[in-house]
């Protein structure tokens, strides 16, 4: 069974609030080496026998990420896909 980790970041030239909040968050708690935080989203998937070759799953999850998961306007994402030796 093939599974997908996909990565959805604010775009470098968006404003990210949740970022700034979390940055001083830990400079108060004493992390003040930190320069900049940018908060996104981790998401994981199974992905089904169906998807029987890397090229198809990937067609598969770019779509998806393109037609739900990432809002493309103000979010870059990225993905790997990669066999699991123990299916669920």
């Amino acid at each position: 069974m093939k599974r997908a980790r996909i990565w959805i970041m604010p775009k470098q030239s968006v404003f990210d609030p949740q970022g700034k909040a979390i940055q001083e968050a830990v400079a108060r708690l004493g992390f003040r080496q930190i320069e900049d935080i940018r908060q996104g989203r981790f998401i994981e998937l199974c992905l089904e026998n169906g998807l029987d070759t890397l090229e198809k799953a990937q067609e598969f999850v770019e779509r998806l990420c393109k037609t739900m998961l990432a809002n493309t306007m103000i979010e870059d994402f990225g993905f790997e896909i990669f066999e699991d030796p123990e299916p669920a």
